[in-house]
């Protein structure tokens, strides 16, 4: 299993830093010949536990509620929550990887309760609790939602009423805060009201989310039409739909937007739900959707204006998903900033990408899912 492929490098590793190594590859015996295995399965007394249970040979094998899950011997051994192989002060592991032994299997299986506790060969005691190995079995994770939401469009959007946070509130108190993050995790987007226009209150505002980025263009910085810096929203040109910092190698999670002056016409705020076009793609073109996420992209930013020069490349997938459950987490999205990865063979996977890119781009450029905003 992977794990033990994991932890066998890792030991490899550990000697090739000590001293000399030799490495040798290893036929694996197929164990169903050499023995003839037989299978038992063992259950909970209490049928409301509804828990069975397998110690096999390569890995153990546990059915929990509605969850068939597979553990690797070494995994467990690893992952043991002992006072000598886990500081829970830290929650960093004590126990070094590499001096578990790739073949282990426990000696004792045995279930109180909720409760699994497995006897080493060296006698070390492990104890885990079902719903714990549910929660980091990969079969557990492969059901659960990491960051649930409200995909919306403009009459989603319009009818759900989100109500803006007064200032004072969110700044002075946890009610206030707690509402802002709850808009803002289940829709992707939070208005806080009655801020006053300066730089300072935008500062003290965005310190009580998180800690401030710094980027190349500082850690707070204003922007007007004045072409100081070598992009588009220093000018007069309107902003098509687009992320932010596509071109980082890990573009920001939130940004606070704050208008500080308004003069003349236009300048209005354009927001689109990127990820409920990206349920639509994957609704009516899972092929499309598929080619958006597996496919990378060069990000680009190439700047020389004044003092400014900088070219910066961030490399990754227009949707970004978890491979455990296929949930999407990240959107890399700007067309201006986006380039093929040239390669000399074309794979049938990129020479269909800027197909499946003009689909996601006519889903996001629909009116019916924008929502247009005053100045922020």
């Amino acid at each position: 299993m992977w794990y033990h492929r994991l932890s066998n490098l890792q030991s490899r590793l550990q000697n090739l830093v000590k001293g000399g190594v030799k490495c040798q590859v290893l036929q694996q015996p197929n164990f169903k010949n050499l023995f003839p295995i037989e299978i038992h399965w063992h259950h909970t007394a209490s049928k409301s536990l509804n828990c069975a249970w397998q110690q096999l040979e390569d890995h153990f094998e546990l059915q929990y509620g509605n969850t068939v899950m597979r553990f690797d011997y070494v995994w467990l051994r690893d992952h043991c929550r002992s006072a000598s192989c886990y500081n829970s002060k830290t929650h960093q592991r004590s126990l070094d990887t590499a001096s578990v032994d790739l073949c282990i299997k426990p000696k004792i299986i045995r279930q109180e309760e909720t409760t699994l506790f497995f006897t080493w060969p060296d006698g070390h005691v492990t104890r885990y609790e079902l719903d714990w190995l549910v929660k980091n079995s990969y079969e557990g994770q492969k059901q659960k939602v990491i960051q649930p939401r409200i995909l919306w469009n403009a009459e989603i959007y319009q009818q759900a009423q989100v109500p803006s946070i007064d200032f004072q509130s969110f700044l002075e108190t946890n009610e206030g805060l707690k509402k802002f993050l709850q808009n803002f995790l289940l829709y992707g987007i939070a208005f806080v009201e009655n801020v006053p226009a300066t730089q300072e209150h935008t500062e003290k505002l965005a310190e009580r989310i998180s800690l401030i980025r710094e980027t190349i263009y500082g850690r707070m910085w204003y922007f007007t039409s004045d072409f100081s810096r070598g992009d588009t929203a220093y000018t007069k040109l309107a902003l098509d739909r687009h992320t932010d910092t596509t071109y980082f190698q890990e573009p920001c999670g939130i940004q606070v937007f704050h208008c500080l002056k308004h003069e003349g016409t236009g300048g209005r705020t354009l927001l689109v739900d990127g990820f409920y076009a990206a349920e639509q793609v994957l609704q009516k073109a899972p092929e499309q959707f598929e080619l958006l996420s597996k496919v990378p992209l060069k990000h680009e930013y190439i700047e020389n204006v004044g003092e400014c020069h900088n070219h910066m490349i961030g490399v990754g997938p227009v949707l970004n998903i978890y491979p455990w459950n296929k949930e999407l987490y990240l959107i890399r999205f700007y067309r201006e900033k986006q380039n093929m990865i040239s390669r000399q063979k074309r794979s049938s996977l990129q020479s269909c990408t800027p197909k499946r890119m003009l689909t996601y781009c006519q889903l996001i450029r629909r009116t019916s899912s924008e929502c247009r905003e005053s100045h922020i």
